[in-house]
Parts: C-alpha cells; sequence; structure tokens
C-alpha cells in the first residue's frame, strides 16, 4: 500500500475566488478537479513541498501560506495524509503550467463531487466559514 504526503494550495484572490486545476486523464481520480499541488519529498516541511509544488504546477511563489485543515484519507490501494494551505499572497499569476486546465471559481460554486473523495470535508469548512467574507 502507497503511504503518502500530499501539500495542498487553495489560493484565494481577493474577490474570494479560487483557483482550481483538473487532474490529468492518466492520473489518480482523472480529470477530477482540485486545489493545486502535490507530494511531500523526503526531507521536505509541508510547507517547502507547497511552495516548490505551486511554483511548479502553477507558476506562482506562495509568501505566508496559513495551515488551514489536515485530514487523512484511506483509499483501497493507498493511505493519504493531505495538508491544505490557505494562499492568499503570491507572486506571479496562476496557470495551468503543466498543461493541465485552470479555473478561478466562486467559493459556492466549488462542487466537492467534481474533486476527489478527500477534499469534501475540506470544502465544506471552506464554503461554513468563508461564506461571510
Amino acid at each position: 500500500m502507497k503511504i503518502l504526503q500530499i501539500a495542498v494550495g487553495i489560493i484565494r484572490n481577493p474577490q474570494n475566488q479560487i483557483f482550481i486545476t483538473q487532474r490529468a486523464a492518466d492520473a489518480h481520480m482523472a480529470n477530477k478537479w482540485e486545489f493545486p499541488g502535490g507530494k511531500i519529498e523526503s526531507g521536505e516541511t509541508p510547507e517547502q513541498a507547497l511552495i516548490r509544488e505551486l511554483q511548479e504546477e502553477v507558476g506562482i511563489t506562495p509568501s505566508g501560506p496559513i495551515l488551514f485543515d489536515k485530514l487523512e484519507y484511506q483509499f483501497p490501494d493507498r493511505h493519504i495524509t493531505l495538508w491544505f494551505w490557505v494562499v492568499e499572497s503570491w507572486e506571479g499569476e496562476p496557470w495551468g503550467k503543466e498543461g493541465q486546465p485552470g479555473n478561478w471559481v466562486e467559493l459556492e460554486a466549488l462542487d466537492a463531487d467534481k474533486f476527489p473523495p478527500a477534499n469534501a470535508p475540506v470544502i465544506a469548512k471552506l464554503i461554513e466559514e468563508w461564506k461571510a467574507c
């Protein structure tokens, strides 16, 4: 069984929109939408992995990310720990640097059914905590 640690960036602009990307057709959870991020490498902290992954995937350098949530999820073939970081300040403009589609979406338009199942509790928490913003 694979055991993975994943750093995830919830990139939010001043209009309260969230930047999401679409997983590749040949990836685990193919074609699902996701918050950008990736595996934490050996010797990296979750925050270091977040910064590296966002530079690689969406071409931004976050500053001052804030840990929003950490959760564990069990798939039949893998166990993942997800570190969700709120990113509200960064250099650059996010885009699908690896060829993946990317979109800014309204907070209320985040549809948990279109994301991997591990994201559902975080999406619910985001909407609950940020709807008044």
